[in-house]
């Protein structure tokens, strides 16, 4: 039977949040299942106050109120423990890679840890079930699972039918690569160059601005003759892990 090979531990995780913007909204619930790479499981699951109001119908949907996190930890107080718990682990998630991760690293950048993301690989579940099977997790966990997701939008229910829907497809199919390292390059997560995909490599290697008028253009390319694109991109409303991508990449440009 396929197994998922581990050369490090893997983090299957899933956020509850107060909106849908990365720079804006704060993380309200966030469960981590970290997966050793002897199989060894360990579960981590805070209610957190986001320190802004949840709004009324974003609370209908994952069930979480002001008054529930009160008196709950901040990200900041929590950041240390979490982050010790994470360690130099990859991630895994179902359609993570573009919200969930993304506003994970805000948080942590908000909360003064410099949160490393080059050298981790990720797994976004619902890439690979785009890929053989297009539908969403609820739809995933019944055809993977033969089960019925219960308690869809909690975090700590969808995180660990993400587990169980990643273990199946790795079972299942027989030409999916088993490291994390192959399925990250696989689902398109290595053409990436920031997390919100403003910035991706084209077939040559070269990152490039992925929207705008400098649709395609290279980065480089485009810093040495409009300087002032870099200027407006760092004063306006992206998220910081980009403004991190593209000020280290100005800056190996003028070495």
């Amino acid at each position: 039977m396929p197994e998922l090979q581990l050369h490090r531990p893997l983090i299957i995780f899933d956020l509850e949040t107060t909106g849908l913007s990365i720079q804006k909204d704060r993380i309200v619930e966030i469960c981590c299942i970290k997966v050793e790479t002897n199989g060894k499981e360990s579960i981590l699951h805070e209610i957190i106050n986001p320190a802004i109001p949840i709004p009324e119908e974003v609370s209908l949907i994952h069930g979480i109120t002001d008054e529930m996190v009160k008196d709950k930890q901040s990200f900041k107080e929590l950041a240390p423990k979490l982050n010790n718990f994470i360690g130099n682990a990859d991630f895994a998630g179902f359609n993570s890679n573009k919200f969930d991760f993304p506003i994970l690293v805000e948080e942590f950048y908000r909360a003064g840890i410099d949160f490393e993301t080059e050298t981790r690989k990720f797994l976004d579940a619902q890439r690979i079930y785009h890929l053989k099977e297009p539908r969403n997790l609820s739809a995933a966990y019944t055809f993977y699972c033969q089960k019925k997701l219960e308690n869809a939008h909690s975090a700590k229910a969808d995180t660990l039918a993400t587990w169980e829907v990643i273990k199946s497809q790795i079972e299942r199919y027989a030409d999916l690569p088993n490291t994390l390292a192959e399925i990250h390059e696989l689902t398109g997560q290595n053409r990436l160059v920031d997390l919100a995909g403003r910035i991706k490599k084209n077939n040559h290697g070269v990152p490039i601005f992925s929207f705008g008028k400098y649709k395609d253009k290279s980065v480089s390319e485009v810093f040495s003759k409009d300087p002032e694109y870099y200027n407006w991109m760092m004063r306006s409303d992206f998220p910081e892990n980009t403004k991190r991508v593209i000020t280290r990449l100005k800056l190996k440009n003028s070495l």
